[in-house]
């Protein structure tokens, strides 16, 4: 099954490391960030992981809950915590599905079979609170992620979420943001009391509404 933004992120039950979850019942009113890892006692994976421990503020002030998913065993899980806890300085304390049957992967197209029969890619899913993929990003397992990137999508998901706006090349928070076409000219003060800039009738930008 191929997911495409706009579809709904399938539900399951998996047992992980923070135990037994239903994934929609994890989520809750959350934005969810599902992403796969190739295997277990991995390198990159191990920096990935860290990585994700270390932005566990970060996450939070976007309310957003991480889940990982890799293809092993929980026991296995358990140990290669304890690695990437002495490895990357850290305290992993989000949970990893513990996908043995590869019913996640399947689920949310994370085995692509001219790369690997068995191990998953590096797909990252974006999912909002009414449980709807808003954006994914796949890398093949040589190519390790990155989290800035990652943040700055959410950050750029849920601004244009609430506004009638959209991030340009490069956008970081804090930046100006380009103002829907949807909105005719004469509405834009209005809806826009920061001001405005017309570089082309369809290009049009103003600071960022929520800062």
């Amino acid at each position: 099954m191929s997911l495409r933004i706009g579809d709904d992120a399938p539900n399951f039950t998996a047992q992980t490391t923070e135990g037994e979850i239903d994934y929609h019942q994890w989520l809750g009113d959350s934005w969810g960030i599902l992403y796969s890892h190739p295997a277990d006692f991995t390198p990159v994976c191990t920096t990935e992981l860290g990585r994700t421990a270390q932005l566990k503020d970060e996450f939070a002030k976007r309310d957003t809950k991480v889940i990982a998913v890799s293809v092993d065993e929980l026991d296995s899980h358990h140990e290669w915590v304890k690695d990437i806890n002495e490895t990357q300085n850290t305290n992993v304390e989000f949970p990893i599905i513990a996908d043995v049957d590869k019913n996640v992967a399947t689920l949310y197209n994370m085995i692509h079979p001219n790369a690997s029969t068995s191990a998953t890619v590096r797909s990252v899913y974006f999912i909002g609170p009414d449980k709807k993929i808003k954006a994914n990003i796949t890398y093949p397992a040589s190519t390790g992620r990155n989290f800035q990137e990652i943040l700055r999508v959410i950050d750029s998901l849920q601004l244009t979420a609430n506004y009638s706006v959209a991030t340009p090349a490069d956008w970081k928070e804090g930046q100006d943001v380009i103002i829907s076409p949807s909105i005719k000219q004469e509405d834009v003060e209005a809806k826009f009391p920061k001001g405005h800039k017309v570089v082309k009738p369809y290009l049009r930008y103003t600071p960022q509404p929520n800062k």
